[in-house]
């Protein structure tokens, strides 16, 4: 069996002390150096192991060679520097733990041999900030349990249009929320469930939506905005009485809860984080929405992901359903999608890392989205934007992985007032009345003439507002 470490403290000031009292409390064998006879006389009286020995001294670091662990505490950078050298001098592979007034010292140290810096002031400080936070959700918590528990008929929970897997994720943790506190809640949205993944991941987890049209706002007084901020423009918030969304809002908000956080980049960590602290038992189907709803807005942590992110993906993975996690992250490609992304990748355009492409005429609109997806895999492109004519309109589809670009904005330059856009910075969509670049009314005889005479319009409003010049040619 491996032997103990066996550690030495040189200088024990009042940190060096604390960690004195954490050690022997552990059961380590501690060596304890200080100059100051009446400290050690202190420690002694506290039954600690402790001599008095200037930690500059060649001779210090020589006693203490058989030592595994060193920890050196002086509040002198200085002293420490010295004492560190004295310790390398002698060829010994000892762990050395060394304290550092500020950043510039911690370098010096570093440089000396230390393998470990610690500054006192830095980890008060972190050590605040994160009460700070803890305190923080602790009040939100408590403010939105407050605005749940006002609800006397029945709560909406809104998602943004053709919702995606962080909205409805969201959405099912608020309502598992609500349910905590005797309060019954619909998740309510616009538009179509699209992409086979998000119809996939609603049927196999069994999440109930109800589309706007089946309902009535007198059934409501208590209305939540999950997710739900439209690209390019505030939402209409008059009715709210909840606001939660991790993309900032360019605007003000008078509702008597909000919590916006763009330090994270998904709206299920923010929910996570709620369900955490209320202490609520988070069923399967919740905590495997929640994970997806995290994985799909970071890439699998592969953009934007924070701490916070990570650390409610660790809390959710043991309660998820893996194999259904599989099943929805790899759904079966319809031929429509097939044909459309072959349609897609012969007409591109590509400006730099931006490609444009029109995919014709579709039936099923859900497969732009999928195919702006795979386009965004193509070397070189972090950027992408697919439009076809479906019925009477152009329906657009466009996705970025380029963090200086907010696609849904850029959209909403493209289209201003003529379109129905919704989504946000990384997923965005549109849909155009076909006829509105030329005035000439649609019939099934000229769709193809109006979509030829559109097209190159569609393509340079994107290029423009993507801040590139189209060259109109055929793409690469």
């Amino acid at each position: 069996m491996a032997s103990m470490s066996t550690y030495a403290i040189l200088g024990c000031g009042s940190v060096g002390h604390v960690v004195a009292d954490e050690l022997v409390a552990e059961g380590k064998d501690l060596l304890i150096i200080d100059r100051d006879e009446g400290r050690v006389e202190a420690l002694r009286d506290q039954d600690l192991n402790a001599r008095q020995g200037d930690i500059t001294d060649p001779e210090v670091a020589q006693s203490i060679a058989e030592r595994d662990v060193i920890l050196i505490l002086s509040s002198n950078v200085d002293v420490n520097s010295t004492a560190i050298e004295n310790l390398r001098a002698q060829g010994d592979d000892q762990f050395i733990v060394a304290r550092a007034s500020d950043p510039v010292s911690g370098d010096e140290l570093a440089n000396a041999g230390a393998d470990v810096i610690i500054n006192p002031s830095a980890v008060i400080a972190e050590s605040a900030l994160r009460a700070l936070e803890s305190g923080e959700l602790e009040y939100r918590a408590r403010q939105l349990s407050e605005v749940i528990d006002d609800t006397e008929k029945r709560m909406a929970i809104r998602i943004h249009r053709s919702p995606d897997p962080d909205s409805i994720a969201s959405a099912a943790a608020l309502r598992l929320i609500a349910e905590s506190r005797d309060v019954e809640a619909d998740i309510v949205y616009e538009g179509e469930i699209g992409h086979q993944e998000n119809r996939a991941f609603v049927n196999l987890l069994g999440i109930e939506l109800v589309s706007i049209h089946d309902t009535d706002s007198d059934d409501y007084d208590t209305i939540a905005l999950v997710d739900h901020a439209k690209a390019g423009a505030p939402d209409a918030e008059a009715d709210a009485h909840i606001i939660i969304d991790h993309y900032e809002h360019d605007h003000d908000h008078d509702v008597p809860f909000t919590d916006i956080r763009p330090n994270v980049s998904a709206t299920s960590t923010i929910l996570t984080k709620y369900i955490q602290e209320l202490d609520l038992t988070v069923d399967q189907a919740v905590a495997t929405a929640l994970l997806y709803g995290i994985r799909a807005e970071t890439l699998d942590f592969k953009r934007d992901t924070t701490p916070a992110d990570l650390t409610a993906a660790a809390y959710l993975y043991p309660f998820a359903d893996h194999d259904t996690l599989e099943q929805v992250e790899s759904p079966s490609m319809s031929a429509e999608t097939l044909d459309v992304l072959a349609e897609a990748i012969r007409n591109r355009e590509v400006e730099g890392s931006h490609l444009v492409s029109n995919a014709g005429f579709i039936r099923d609109r859900d497969a732009l989205s999928q195919a702006a997806q795979h386009l965004l895999n193509l070397e070189g492109i972090t950027t992408t934007a697919v439009f076809a004519i479906a019925d009477d309109d152009i329906y657009l589809a466009a996705r970025s992985k380029d963090i200086r670009m907010d696609i849904g904005k850029v959209l909403a330059d493209a289209f201003e007032d003529i379109a129905d856009i919704a989504g946000h910075s990384t997923d965005a969509s549109a849909e155009i009345p076909l006829g509105i670049f030329t005035g000439i009314e649609v019939s099934d005889d000229n769709r193809q003439t109006l979509l030829t005479l559109t097209e190159e319009a569609v393509k340079k409003k994107l290029f423009d507002a993507m801040g590139v010049e189209s060259s109109n040619g055929s793409g690469s």
